[in-house]
């Protein structure tokens, strides 16, 4: 179920939507003092591309003083703009019975997109080790 809702994502919205972000990691990488910033926008993209079956999870430590203080100037330079589009792109998805999974998704995306910093990305369901062998 969960390939199907991605391939339904990626048609549409999803590829939108990790390639703004990735886009934005190239212009994070290209300004050398914010490449942080381009290496989680990388990341988020992979996610936005591909989102059912992995979740957001914060990292063991947190972000940090400098991770804190980067998410505050994502925020205040990129992170509250892309909020926007994903709020604006979960309400045209909402329209529909089959986009209202979608629209879930992209709302489920907004912390990791206002804060990126600090934050991994997970598969949800991880293979049972037997730990008996």
């Amino acid at each position: 179920m969960k390939t199907l809702l991605n391939v339904i994502w990626l048609v549409f919205g999803g590829f939108w939507l990790a390639l703004s972000y990735f886009l934005a990691g190239i212009l994070c990488c290209i300004l050398i003092i914010t490449i942080p910033w381009g290496i989680a926008s990388f990341r988020i993209a992979g996610y936005a591309l591909w989102p059912f079956g992995r979740t957001v999870v914060d990292k063991p430590g947190g972000p940090g003083i400098a991770g804190t203080l980067g998410n505050v100037i994502w925020i205040l330079v990129a992170g509250i703009w892309i909020v926007i589009s994903h709020v604006t792109t979960a309400f045209a998805m909402a329209i529909t019975i089959i986009g209202i999974p979608l629209a879930i998704a992209n709302l489920k995306m907004i912390p990791i997109s206002l804060m990126p910093l600090g934050k991994e990305i997970v598969p949800t369901k991880r293979p049972f080790v037997n730990s008996y062998r």
